[in-house]
């Protein structure tokens, strides 16, 4: 049976892994396209992601507990796709731009089940109640540039 500790660990590990998973599918997003402002979004989009991961990585650190080191086999097959995709499509800024919001939606599904089924302890909650506030901010900012796209 797991204790309070392991089991905030495992939750916050969960999502410090697709953190890592989203720093580096915004960075590849970033090398897949000549559109400037797109560029400059997704790079502030993977150093977002980075700093998140820092503060997770920090957070789950203070419990004692270990820190997972990089992201997913679903993240690297996502980059993957992201990288074909890109490569065969026609308007690929436009098909980025569509599976950054799919991964922005599902992060923020995944930040509110750990903040709704889980008795955080304060400082956790308020990281992730932070982080969770950009995505949903910036979530709004990405399907404005796919409207102008």
């Amino acid at each position: 049976m797991s204790t309070y500790t392991e089991t905030i660990s495992n939750k916050l590990n969960d999502l410090l892994e697709k953190t890592y998973d989203a720093e580096k599918g915004f960075k590849k997003a970033a090398e897949n396209t000549n559109h400037t402002y797109l560029k400059r979004y997704f790079e502030r989009k993977s150093k977002e992601r980075h700093n998140f991961g820092y503060e997770l990585n920090n957070e789950i650190r203070s419990f004692g507990e270990r820190a997972e080191k990089s992201g997913s086999i679903t993240g690297v097959a996502h980059r993957t796709w992201m990288d074909i995709k890109a490569l065969f499509t026609m308007d690929s800024d436009e098909s980025m731009l569509e599976e950054a919001i799919r991964g922005e939606k599902a992060a923020l599904e995944e930040y509110k089940d750990v903040l709704n089924e889980t008795s955080l302890p304060m400082s956790t909650h308020t990281i992730l109640l932070k982080q969770q506030d950009s995505i949903e901010s910036d979530l709004r900012t990405i399907k404005r540039l796919e409207d102008l796209h």
